[in-house]
């Protein structure tokens, strides 16, 4: 087994009051706590907050939003194995080995059933939690989720990367030369640029962490291989959309669906169609935000979240 360089930057999320931790899951899991408000003794807590970021995401992908919500209950963030600080060594990273080890996380970290907020991969890790393991969610908030659209013609430059992904050999080598070709910054900012329909909202503070966190997942052994086998495991699950849509269908905790409406990668017609799958859904649409509102737009998607996660207490 491979040890990861010991320079991880584990206070990457102090700016927004994250504390770095690590927890022996087969392997070093890195997550944060962002904390929540002093109870008084005997009253009820309202239930946890985990957030799950996306492929090729981290905690800092939540941090927009994180202090906030933790002013009013726990809140932490995983880094799922293959991501942010987790690295996987010899873990598989498929969505369905997440699933299990983010509800392994659950038992061990927060002890009780919780509200799991998912951002695209994220989404569909949580989705599959909740179908397996249905008494450890109290709640699914489900922010621009993995999802399927058939019929629909995707973006082109995302068909044609999730093509390559798709391609044994093909997919590692060509992912290893764009990660050779290019600076961590360059990275950084491609995926805002894929990520943001306006990638001008981006905060300069949350753009140099995840420079300083993708140069020390570059010392990694095999970052592409990592990576891939989440992107590889995501679009199985969506090509066997029957039983993808079968979860989502038979869902009977509360979720808020929210998704902006310029999202390149799960276009806003899948989430509707996912909305109907499941009339019991609350929906929201952000007019204008792309894959990462959370990111892009704290305060519209707190407007949404803060009050539905109310609703559950």
């Amino acid at each position: 087994m491979t040890t990861p360089p010991s320079t991880a930057p584990t206070d990457i999320a102090s700016p927004w009051g994250g504390v770095g931790r690590t927890l022996d899951l087969d392997g070093p899991v890195h997550w944060v706590d962002f904390g929540g408000p002093d109870t008084e003794t005997g009253a009820t807590e309202p239930a946890p907050v985990a957030l799950v970021h996306g492929l090729g995401g981290s905690h800092l992908n939540w941090v927009g939003i994180a202090p906030a919500l933790a002013a009013r209950r726990r809140v932490v963030a995983i880094d799922l194995p293959g991501f942010g600080l987790t690295p996987a060594l010899g873990r598989a990273t498929s969505v369905n080995h997440n699933a299990a080890l983010l509800s392994r996380f659950i038992h061990e970290v927060l002890g009780r059933p919780v509200v799991l907020v998912g951002n695209s991969m994220g989404g569909m890790v949580s989705l599959l939690l909740a179908d397996r393991r249905p008494e450890q969610v109290a709640g699914l908030a489900l922010v621009d989720p993995a999802l399927p659209n058939p019929g629909a013609r995707p973006d082109p430059q995302v068909a044609a990367t999730f093509a390559m992904y798709a391609v044994p050999r093909v997919g590692e080598l060509v992912l290893t030369r764009y990660n050779k070709s290019v600076s961590d910054r360059q990275r950084v900012l491609g995926t805002v640029a894929l990520c943001f329909a306006d990638p001008s909202r981006a905060d300069v503070d949350v753009v140099e962490a995840g420079v300083e966190l993708a140069a020390w997942r570059r010392s990694l052994p095999d970052p592409e291989g990592e990576f891939l086998g989440a992107a590889r495991s995501l679009l199985r699950v969506l090509r066997g959309r029957r039983e993808y849509d079968r979860i989502m269908r038979d869902l009977d905790r509360p979720v808020l669906l929210i998704h902006g409406t310029r999202d390149r990668l799960v276009p806003v017609s899948a989430a509707r169609r996912a909305a109907r799958l499941n009339p019991a859904w609350r929906t929201a649409y952000l007019e204008g935000m792309g894959h990462t509102p959370q990111l892009e737009s704290p305060e519209d998607v707190l407007g949404h979240l803060e009050p539905w996660l109310e609703s559950l207490d």
